[in-house]
């Protein structure tokens, strides 16, 4: 971890940010108190979709197609 002061922070931030997507967590400080942190954000790991993962998850009824009651009088 690297502290680093608000006003020292303004003048070096490219290389701050360089810093920071290499990995290394940087801090900068006002008056001695932390009120920045610099870090870079972890890539998210694409997970591969695997065939039959729900598998006994879905069913149908037996009487899937057949016509609802409710819609009769639109039906020939």
């Amino acid at each position: 971890m690297y502290q680093i002061e608000l006003e020292k922070a303004k003048a070096q931030i490219a290389s701050l940010l360089q810093t920071a997507l290499a990995g290394e967590e940087i801090v900068i400080t006002e008056n001695d108190q932390p009120v920045l942190r610099l870090v870079p954000i972890a890539a998210a790991k694409a997970r591969r979709r695997r065939s039959g993962s729900a598998r006994g998850l879905i069913t149908m009824t037996d009487d899937f197609n057949e016509p609802l009651e409710d819609f009769a009088e639109y039906m020939p």
